[in-house]
């Protein structure tokens, strides 16, 4: 009876335990998930600014947080500054960018 009366008792605990640890599981994996995500936009942002700007874009600077794109930075034609910043508007997964480009 007394074995009864303690698992009836332990069985929820047990239970709530369980189920914090999944929580702190899923919240790890959430901010690995993002990781890979920011790093992947940050590598497709820095390919299409180099492509579209033919080579010239070896001292722009590519940093991606929670989806947002910081470009930093020089670049020797005004035009470079709008067209980078459209360029990365335009990946997938960019929910913001912030442009300090500057002119040379």
């Amino acid at each position: 009876m007394k074995i009864d009366k303690y698992a009836t008792l332990l069985f929820p605990v047990l239970l709530i335990a369980s189920l914090a640890g999944c929580t702190s599981i899923g919240q790890k994996q959430s901010a690995v998930e993002s990781y890979v995500q920011d790093t992947s936009i940050t590598t497709h942002v820095k390919a299409a600014i180099f492509q579209e700007l033919d080579g010239n874009a070896t001292e722009i600077h590519v940093e991606t947080g929670n989806g947002t794109v910081r470009l930093s930075g020089f670049v020797s034609q005004p035009s470079q500054i709008e067209k980078a910043d459209q360029i990365a508007r335009s990946i997938e997964g960019v929910k913001n960018v912030k442009n300090n480009l500057m002119l040379k």
